[in-house]
Parts: C-alpha cells; structure tokens; sequence
C-alpha cells in the first residue's frame, strides 16, 4: 500500500513540472447555439402575444389560412364582453363571403362510431375534390364543466388532410349539445373556402332540433341490433332524419346490418312526409373497413339536387337565419339581464330567501325582473 502511495505522488510531481495539460483536467466546453426549435417558438409566442386587428384575421381567413380561422373562431366562442365587438366584425367581414356550403349534420347515440365515420367520410370527400371542415362537439361535464376535446386524435388521418379542419368545441350547457357559437362558425369556414361543413353532435336527445336547425342535410347513425328500431322516444329524431345509416356492418353483423335496415325502411313509411319532397332512405356502411361510404354521399348529392330544384334548399336557410336571429335575442337579453349590476346582488340574496321558503321562486323572478326594468 505504501509501495502504490509513493508512485502516485511520483506521478503527480512530474505533472505538476510538465508543460502539458493532463487529460483529467476540465475544459470549458464551447457555448451551444440556440437550437431552430427554440427560434420558432420564439417567434410563435411572440405573434401570440400580439392581438391581430379583426382586419388582419378577415384577409387571413379569406386568403384559405387556417391559423386565421383558428384564432377567428377561438375569438367567437369567447365569453369575454371585449372580444363580441370584434367577433361581430369579424363575422360582418366574412358573411359576404359565406353560404357557398354544403352543411351536413350527424349524430347519434354514444358508441355508434360517429367520430370514425365522419373520418372516413371525410377522407372520401377530400378525396373527390372537397373542402371538409367537421366541427365537432364534445360533451361537458354538468359538474367539472370540462371537455376532452379528443376529437383530432380520433381522426389521426383526417387532421392531416391539407383540405380537412377540425375544429373540437366544448358544449357547455346549451341546446342539444351545439357549441354557443357553432352557427357563427360555420360562416367562417365557409368563407374560409370549406364547401362541405360537418357538425357532429354529442348524441341522441329532443333538443337535436338545435343541429337540425343549422344544417341542410340530417343524418342519423344507428348500429344493429340496439333494439330501438320503434320506440317512440326516437321518433323525433327519426322524423327529423334525411337518411339513416347503419354503422359497423361488417364481418358477423353484416346480416344484423340488413335486418336493421329493412326495420327501419319499414318504420319510416309511418311517419308523415317531408316538407321538401324528400324521402328519407336507409343504407348501411362500415366506417372501419371504409365501404358503403360512397353510397352515402350520393343520397346527400340526390337530396341537394331535389332541393335545389324546388326551392326548398334557399326558403330552408332563409327560415334557420330568422331562427338564429331570434335565437340571438333571446341569448343576448338572457346575458345582459345576469350581467346587469342591480340584479347580480339582489339575486344572491333571492336565492337565499327562496331556500329559506321566505318569498317563492315565481315572486323572487317577478321581483328581480322588476328591478332590471327599473319598475317598482
């Protein structure tokens, strides 16, 4: 052991006197150069911070940019009283150039495969030559109040499309779980140069109208064998339909797929005729393996044909505009009556007084309406 410390100090003497650096010996190493990425998200965050004009979203959104549209949209479905002016101008700037779509709405009950579908039938639609923008809705939590928002990871392929947008929103709690501002969402698209708008829906329920109400062609998918061919709660829906698609037939449940369709082709002659002059038909399809999609849109391009033709098409947008205005209203009178500062304090204390059992629920409402109207 002393033999090995006495050589060791050797070593080290004659380092110490040579001229030479010892290998062990640290060296600053050379400064690394900011990397490309660090650039970019430099630059993105910079022109984040930055609030583009309405001006500049306009020439963005007409000139087919999608950041554009993104942040035009993002700016719409804001809750923020600073952001309605200039959404409103917005919306103003790319009305003229909206209208010019096509606008497809499909729902139906969790599980069906809507999220899939709407994938492959997107892929086909770009394939001929569209313009696809799908908006899709993801359901809220009545209690956390959020949303996943999943949707462009369940579209894996349609998200890359150059001309494929989607757009996930939150519901939140409104009609028929339609995002707030859907309907000005479509006319941004629209004018964003998206000749085929696709509105999915959470699922089944009465307040669909809402989806009905902004679309010109309405689409229901079903599956087999969920036993709900003639129950009297779908009716509704059913009426409402333009066709009815029966999903996932394939493999075994392609002779399921069939027997569903001729149920439903039989439960359709019940209900009264369409308005337009349309009659509803069935079809199946497999949005998994991508067949029958085809079959789909010629149904839609027969129905538009027809309703072109016949006018219904023009007199059909004419009535959801007038519904939207009124809509609107309604919105805009509900939100200014619970903004307003004399009736946010004394519907505090209504509340406590109606859990109380102090006044009831019908005189406190006629009692804060009064102090809104400034009445006595």
């Amino acid at each position: 052991m002393d033999k090995i410390c006495y050589i060791y100090k050797i070593k080290l003497f004659f380092l110490s006197k040579s001229n030479k650096k010892s290998a062990l010996s640290e060296i600053h190493g050379v400064e690394q150069p900011e990397t490309l990425s660090r650039i970019v998200a430099h630059q993105i965050q910079q022109s984040r911070r930055k609030k583009p004009l309405a001006e500049e979203l306009i020439a963005g959104i007409l000139k087919g940019d999608k950041t554009a549209l993104s942040r035009a949209i993002t700016l719409v479905e804001s809750t923020n009283p600073e952001h309605l002016e200039k959404a409103n101008e917005v919306i103003k700037g790319c009305l003229p150039h909206a209208n010019n779509s096509n606008r497809i709405g499909i729902t139906g009950v969790p599980g069906v495969g809507k999220s899939t579908f709407i994938e492959a039938f997107g892929t086909y639609l770009t394939s001929i030559g569209k313009k696809v923008a799908v908006l899709a809705v993801d359901p809220s939590s009545s209690i956390s109040y959020g949303s996943i928002l999943g949707d462009k990871t369940r579209m894996e392929e349609l998200v890359k499309d150059k001309n494929a947008y989607i757009r996930p929103s939150a519901s939140g709690d409104t009609l028929g779980g339609v995002a707030r501002k859907t309907r000005e969402t479509i006319i941004l698209c629209e004018a964003c140069g998206f000749d085929t708008i696709i509105i999915e829906t959470v699922g089944v329920g009465q307040s669909e109208t809402a989806v009905h109400s902004m679309v010109d062609f309405f689409l229901l998918l079903k599956i087999s064998g969920a036993g709900d061919e003639l129950q009297g709660i779908k009716r509704g829906i059913m009426e409402m339909a333009d066709t009815i698609v029966i999903n996932k037939a394939d493999g075994d449940n392609i002779a399921k797929a069939k027997l569903a369709k001729t149920e439903f082709s039989r439960a359709l002659h019940l209900f009264p005729a369409k308005s337009s002059g349309w009659i509803p038909k069935v079809t199946t399809c497999s949005a998994y393996e991508q067949t029958g999609i085809d079959a789909i849109w010629d149904i839609i391009s027969e129905y538009l044909e027809l309703v072109k033709a016949n006018h219904y098409f023009e007199e059909k947008r004419q009535n959801q505009n007038q519904f939207w205005m009124m809509e609107t209203i309604n919105e805009q009178l509900k939100s200014h009556f619970y903004n307003h500062p004399n009736v946010s304090q004394l519907l505090e204390e209504n509340k406590k007084s109606v859990s109380t059992n102090e006044i009831s629920p019908f005189a406190a409402a006629m009692d804060l309406l009064k102090q809104y109207f400034n009445k006595e």
